[in-house]
């Protein structure tokens, strides 16, 4: 069942939970998150970044989201992730998804706001619903997780309350990233989080719904922490793309040397590790594992 962005973030509110927001880079990770999603009764946001083109288009893969999300028995929104151009996210809505993020947290204020403004205002024209992103988690989302994350790192920006009121009541957006000590990629630190950032910005928007980049790596505990002062949507790729890859290679490493390797044998493995790994990213958000 396909559902918009804010239909998403009306139920996770509602049930005081996080939904997870994990990306899809080929059919693969699009049959583990809703294997995951429907064995667990929970809805999913599945979701494209614009860094990932080289890998396979948005015009390759974005109509088979949508054709499965809507063949789903569990809600889907199917959201374009880091959306960087404004040409970028009227690709994404031509193509039928029900919600786009507009990323331009490293612009100044005032071209981020007119940006995002002009998502809105596009967005709204197909019945979609917009996230964007105030302050800088740093590392960008295209980043390879082994050059720092989880560091201490000059060019993270908190997200100001006071400019998040500004921010989404100027433009209008129905969930707001923001940056409170996460960082995109591998961890090689423990990461040190500010949940105030996240109450205080909920505190100043009437509860815009909060939601979380970076979430790979994150402890269960910090986890549950950000749900309860207001994050309703994490995204999560990094660990699910790595138990993938982790998967395929015990695969390999397990094979005779006379043994052949099969393509389908690999990315069948992957799969089911990439489903393992998802499923307990779901419960930890959901709170299930309380």
């Amino acid at each position: 069942m396909l559902i918009t962005l804010k239909e998403m973030m009306d139920i996770a509110e509602k049930r005081n939970i996080a939904v997870g927001a994990f990306n899809a880079t080929g059919l693969e990770a699009i049959e583990a998150e809703l294997r995951a999603a429907e064995e667990l009764d929970l809805p999913v946001i599945i979701q494209f970044a614009q860094c990932h083109e080289p890998w396979i288009p948005l015009k390759t893969i974005g109509p088979v989201m949508v054709d499965m999300a809507k063949k789903s028995k569990m809600p889907v929104c199917i959201h374009l992730d880091h959306g960087e151009t404004l040409d970028y996210l009227k690709q994404a809505l031509d193509i039928g998804f029900t919600g786009i993020m507009y990323d331009g947290s490293t612009l100044p204020y005032e071209e981020n706001l007119k940006n995002t403004i002009e998502a809105v205002k596009m967005a709204r024209e197909y019945g979609a619903s917009v996230e964007a992103e105030l302050g800088s988690m740093g590392k960008r989302e295209s980043g390879s997780g082994t050059d720092g994350a989880g560091v201490d790192d000059e060019t993270k920006i908190y997200t100001d309350p006071d400019m998040a009121l500004d921010f989404v009541t100027r433009s209008g957006i129905d969930a707001l990233a923001c940056s409170f000590g996460t960082t995109h990629g591998i961890y090689l630190k423990e990461p040190r989080l500010d949940f105030d950032v996240v109450r205080n910005v909920r505190a100043k928007t009437s509860n815009i719904p909060v939601v979380m980049h970076g979430g790979s790596g994150v402890s269960s505990s910090d986890y549950h922490k950000a749900v309860l002062a207001g994050v309703r949507k994490i995204n999560y790729f990094t660990y699910m793309d790595k138990a993938g890859g982790s998967a395929a290679k015990a695969y390999i490493d397990g094979l005779k040397s006379s043994e052949p390797v099969f393509f389908s044998s690999i990315f069948m493995v992957a799969r089911e590790g990439m489903y393992e790994n998802v499923k307990q990213a779901m419960k930890t958000f959901a709170m299930l594992d309380v």
